[in-house]
């Protein structure tokens, strides 16, 4: 088993920035990609950002690219989420995720087989 522990989460005024950290521990694998999630109150988890096991491909959420970037450290077994200009719509517990080896799609929330416990983002007007 894959455990994830995720940290960084706050209390931040609009505009501001946090950086969210993921630390990965048990059960190494290969070729697999790492995702960030969000889910507010009352709604679906989504997809905000992943970068794939090379760390050449990264994809994000319409609404955070150019202000969110993920960034993986595999040897630490690492991934991070810097987020800037925050605004009150990016409010949500935010998960770390890590998808099955030999992945298709690191968007699809289907692909992710370790999840971790969250960590809260509020973002204040």
């Amino acid at each position: 088993q894959v455990q994830l522990d995720e940290s960084g989460g706050g209390l931040v005024q609009a505009g501001g920035s946090l950086r969210l950290s993921c630390a990965a521990s048990g059960r190494t694998f290969t070729n697999y990609a790492m995702g960030w999630f969000r889910q507010a109150p009352g709604k679906e988890r989504q997809f905000v950002a992943s970068i794939g096991w090379s760390g050449a491909r990264r994809d994000y959420l319409d609404s955070v690219n150019g202000r969110f970037t993920i960034a993986r450290d595999s040897a630490k077994r690492m991934v991070y989420l810097q987020m800037n200009d925050l605004k009150p719509e990016d409010t949500a517990v935010y998960y770390c995720a890590q998808t099955r080896p030999y992945y298709s799609d690191a968007t699809s929330r289907d692909e992710y087989a370790y999840w971790g416990q969250g960590t809260q983002v509020t973002v204040s007007s």
